[in-house]
């Protein structure tokens, strides 16, 4: 189990939160019936019908075991039953994230620079600037999503002046979104990109006038020229892979998340790439649990890759913690529809279907069930006429899920329906939203994507962050934005129809995305016979200030019944984890982006002057939609918003 029973009481008494009751049951019957553990004096909201809202908990051997009041629930504890006291904090179901890439993530945690909640362009280069001089030869530092400009108080990105001036020797490679990669001089060099560097297919290495490289890579519109170089850095020894794994699920439990399910990815290749993950499951150290697809690597071999598999391992194989989903997210990677909304939408390859047909013919016939990536409302159109083909000879027995979906139709919503399928929902719209609206104008974005719609036509939903590369892990971000509609920057996209109580919000984040991995009758909800996986908020989700949903965080989380993070009164009760190693890691320099006060601050949104704007830049004038459109032109000083304090973003 995820902590040890001798360690977890130990920590109860040294906590001062361990007491002990008279039980008024016989000997025998307490044997048999009292609970390992019970949770009293909380505000614990079940999202069961039968009680959504109730006081206490009774958990044994891992499962929820009752709910009711604290006088209710406190009568069946035994003189060996463990009682923590919830002090009146608010207990949700733990949260699931229904589509993430936690072991690929887990891999390279410790290597990388966090900007998530960084409230500044000069603290994110300070953060920088420290991290390289802690960062030893031939590490890089690395910045891998979970940010956005119109976080920053600036509006604005770093440029790549003030990027070499904070880290002039140590290769820095800094990822924004899906859409480019800002590179030192320093990394250029190890990478060995000169004038003669040719620009590799989909994507585009900027150079200046005279031809040397800028440190600019463009998507246009494949993100393989971001993640292709990003893969050339050097890698963690395998010991601290495991330290670093241990280290990032620890972070998903400080933010509430007892369960995943993990995408696959670029990359992350079956079974090597999954040792490390094993390992941790086979020590009894995995605190989250995991549901993992198999994600088709080579292009070309993906019908291959998914016979092999077959062969291998089958649907379920596994435990409640470690446990194979199924195919996807990519199963061919013709189909693949590159969400970089500061280019058009990308057509598919004319051959997508002739390759994609006979692998979901492969999947459907031995029973599989399989996900696939698909962004836009085209591409899903042609996937799903490929599914119902296959579906008329060989109808489908297992779960198909439509991966994030933002401009998915009325139609296709229906056509998905008719096919038992669901869709997995992330906040990536929360990141790139201003970017969207630029290019499809504010009307397109009310319904992107459309979930409330999804919601009405009775399909399964499920929430998730598809961190880390673009989005952040971070669950109250993803809440955030399903409560409010409005972007990291503070952009409302949606009209009041597309958002979404936080009962409903939250229900997308566990019992809905409990559907995804074929696990709805075990998890999602705190009823009797269901895991007991909940977590203890530092704040009230259900009726703190919107901006605040942003700031929360677990005090006190536990996994089938076990406790695995502690914080405040909690903090004795939390297993103890290793330093990160290795002693560079920006792991260890300082508060995880969890704990930083600054997340969720008030923030203003952009306005464009079609608006009423009375103000004008003073490099743009009024033309702010510029600031938007113009990806990064370096060459150009006079056309880039950041370099001379250009305030399209502050009016």
């Amino acid at each position: 189990m995820p902590i040890r029973r001798r360690s977890f009481v130990k920590g109860l008494a040294s906590a001062g939160v361990l007491t002990t009751v008279k039980s008024p049951l016989a000997w025998g019957q307490e044997m048999t019936n009292a609970p390992d553990l019970v949770l009293r004096n909380g505000r614990i909201t079940t999202l069961d019908a039968a009680a959504p809202d109730v006081q206490a908990l009774a958990i044994k051997d891992g499962l929820v075991q009752a709910v009711g009041t604290t006088d209710d629930i406190m009568r069946m504890a035994g003189s060996s039953t463990k009682i923590i006291d919830l002090a009146g904090h608010r207990v949700i179901p733990g949260l699931n994230d229904s589509h993430t890439h936690l072991i690929r993530g887990g891999l390279n945690y410790n290597m990388e620079l966090r900007w998530e909640g960084v409230p500044s362009v000069a603290d994110a280069l300070r953060l920088l600037r420290d991290q390289a001089a802690r960062t030893p030869a031939p590490q890089w530092v690395r910045v891998v999503g979970g940010w956005s400009e119109f976080q920053f108080a600036e509006r604005r990105m770093p440029t790549l002046d003030e990027i070499n001036e904070a880290a002039p020797d140590t290769p820095v490679f800094i990822l924004h979104l899906y859409g480019r990669a800002l590179l030192n001089k320093a990394a250029l060099n190890v990478l060995g990109f000169d004038k003669s560097t040719p620009n590799p297919p989909g994507g585009i290495i900027e150079k200046d006038a005279s031809g040397t490289p800028s440190g600019l890579l463009l998507a246009k519109p494949s993100a393989l020229i971001l993640y292709s170089t990003l893969a050339r850095g050097p890698r963690l020894p395998i010991e601290d892979q495991i330290n670093s794994t241990r280290h990032y699920m620890r972070e998903m439990n400080r933010l509430g998340i007892t369960s995943v399910i993990d995408a696959g990815g670029g990359g992350q290749n079956y079974p090597d790439d999954y040792d490390v993950i094993r390992r941790l499951h086979d020590a009894g150290e995995l605190t989250v649990r995991i549901a993992y697809n198999l994600f088709a690597q080579k292009a070309g071999g993906e019908l291959s890759d998914y016979e092999r598999w077959i062969s291998m391992v089958k649907p379920g194989a596994g435990s409640s913690l470690l446990r194979m989903n199924g195919a996807g997210e990519n199963l061919t990677w013709s189909a693949a529809d590159f969400e970089n909304f500061l280019e058009p939408r990308p057509d598919l390859a004319p051959t997508m279907e002739s390759e994609l047909e006979p692998i979901v013919e492969l999947l459907a016939a031995n029973k599989w069930p399989f996900r696939i990536h698909a962004t836009y409302d085209d591409s899903i159109d042609r996937f799903l006429t490929v599914f119902e083909r296959v579906n008329g000879k060989t109808p489908f027995e297992a779960r198909l899920i439509i991966d994030h979906a933002e401009t998915v139709s009325d139609r296709n919503i229906d056509r998905i329906k008719a096919l038992g399928g669901g869709i997995a929902i992330q906040h990536r719209m929360a990141f790139q939203g201003e970017y969207f609206v630029a290019r499809y104008g504010a009307e397109a974005a009310r319904a992107t994507p459309p979930i409330s719609k999804m919601l009405a036509a009775g399909l399964p939903v499920g929430a998730g962050t598809d961190a880390t590369r673009v989005s952040s892990y971070d669950p109250w971000v993803a809440l955030f934005w399903l409560t409010t509609g409005q972007t990291l920057g503070g952009l409302p996209l949606y009209e009041e129809g597309n958002i979404l109580d936080r009962k409903a919000a939250l229900r997308l984040w566990t019992e809905g995305s409990a559907w995804f991995s074929g696990e709805a009758d075990v998890k999602g909800t705190l009823s009797p016979g269901k895991y007991a996986d909940l977590a203890a908020l530092s704040a009230d989700y259900m009726t703190v200030p919107p901006q605040e949903i942003r700031r929360i965080n677990a005090v006190l989380t536990i996994v089938g019944g076990n406790v695995v993070y502690g914080e405040g009164s909690f903090a004795n009760l939390s297993p103890p984890i290793p330093p990160a190693s290795p002693a560079w890691s920006p792991v260890n320099a300082g508060p995880s982006p969890a704990q930083r006060a600054d997340v969720g601050g008030e923030t203003q949104h952009a306005r464009a002057c079609a608006d009423g704007c009375a103000s004008h830049c003073g490099i743009h004038g009024h033309d702010h939609m510029i600031a938007w459109n113009n990806p990064l032109p370096v060459s150009d000083k006079t056309s880039f918003w950041g370099a001379l304090g250009c305030s399209c973003f502050a009016v």
